[in-house]
């Protein structure tokens, strides 16, 4: 920008977010030696020494909850959701839904949103992108189809803070943090590698200082995107003074030159094995550690519940109209508590109303699918706790 009009310089100069990819880079300096523009004639000017100023630091905003409440249903018409029950299946996907809020979004049909949630419960952003269902990859045709929930929701006041992608999971204090560059590889590796805490910043050049303060104290590895090995490597030792990290060359001692040019990630290598024989030997084989982290965490005093969707593996007749009566009256003859219910140990109802209603909802919808069972069966567990208190 020129400081003296306030106007911008020509749209032609700056350098791409995922510039490993395009390599696009075109600086001020270029843009004026290419155009034949000089400063060496202005006239000098009286230097003033400017004025301390206090900054003032605005309160960040977040997503109202009523939106991110209404972001968690409607998977079935999620392209990404659709990829990665190709790819795991639904017992695995269910997981990862619950895991990291993979929501959807009418912004795009088939969108995906990236709720981006902090250590406190609190939805700082939300990415919204669009994959193919298919092949696990961005739609970049006809244009390139990445948004952001604060800027569809349209609040001029809007003051962003983002934070890791995956942040909420930090609870768990006991495994080693994994970064990435995208969402998508941070959930699909976490299938793979369920020994780290797999995080993302969002792009090649979004790894620094005011993301990773919240991982001070931690044990991290980087985990770049090919091509990106140098620069995640700089700016490991640039933040050492927050975090020791260590930054893994895995992609760039295996890559082949094809796979440079085209800035593989991590996930790219992962989905050509099958997960399950990355599998890692329990102790406690009833006990799912990589879910453990889910168990404390709760977001706004939290409307959908975390669950261990591994305790439901029966399996029920295509149409599931008997037992969607059944608990309709079954409701519909008693008096709701105001109070907290706890359904086991991973999971509490604070709103019974609202949660009997938003899971009716997804039945009723989603009828006989397999990868809405786990709705129905809290349903019945909800009445199983009900009837236990009432009697």
């Amino acid at each position: 920008m020129d400081t003296e009009t306030g106007e911008h310089i020509h749209p032609s100069v700056g350098r791409c977010n995922r510039e490993s990819n395009c390599g696009y880079h075109y600086t001020p300096k270029q843009y004026f030696q290419d155009n034949n523009i000089s400063f060496d004639t202005l006239q000098p000017k009286a230097y003033h020494k400017p004025k301390a100023v206090k900054p003032q630091t605005k309160p960040f905003s977040f997503i109202p909850v009523e939106v991110f409440k209404a972001s968690l249903k409607g998977h079935e018409s999620n392209y990404f959701v659709q990829f990665l029950i190709n790819l795991f299946g639904d017992e695995v996907t269910n997981k990862l839904i619950s895991r990291y809020f993979i929501a959807t979004s009418k912004h795009w049909n088939g969108a995906t949103v990236f709720w981006q949630i902090d250590t406190n419960g609190k939805v700082r952003t939300g990415k919204i992108m669009l994959y193919s269902p298919d092949t696990g990859k961005r739609i970049k045709e006809p244009f390139n189809h990445i948004g952001w929930a604060h800027k569809a929701l349209k609040q001029p006041e809007f003051e962003l803070k983002q934070c890791l992608y995956g942040e909420h999971l930090l609870i768990d204090k006991t495994k080693t943090v994994a970064v990435v560059e995208s969402e998508k590889t941070a959930i699909i590796a976490s299938v793979y590698l369920p020994q780290f805490i797999w995080l993302a910043v969002g792009s090649l050049t979004n790894l620094n200082a005011e993301k990773c303060t919240i991982l001070k104290g931690r044990t991290v590895t980087l985990f770049p995107d090919l091509n990106g090995f140098d620069k995640w490597s700089i700016k490991a030792k640039e933040l050492s003074h927050l975090v020791n990290f260590t930054v893994s060359d895995l992609l760039e001692r295996k890559a082949k030159e094809a796979e440079r040019e085209q800035g593989l990630d991590l996930a790219d290598y992962l989905i050509k094995f099958d997960f399950k024989t990355f599998s890692i030997p329990k102790s406690k084989p009833q006990q799912a550690p990589d879910v453990q982290p889910l168990v404390e965490v709760k977001p706004f005093e939290q409307p959908e519940p975390f669950y261990n969707f591994s305790k439901h593996k029966q399996s029920k007749p295509e149409s599931w109209e008997q037992d969607i009566i059944d608990l309709e009256n079954y409701y519909a003859g008693i008096t709701l508590p105001t109070q907290p219910i706890t359904l086991n140990q991973g999971s509490t109802v604070t709103d019974c109303s609202l949660f009997i209603e938003s899971h009716f909802a997804t039945v009723k919808a989603n009828n006989g699918k397999q990868t809405f069972l786990p709705y129905l069966n809290r349903l019945q567990e909800l009445k199983q706790v009900l009837t236990t208190n009432l009697n």
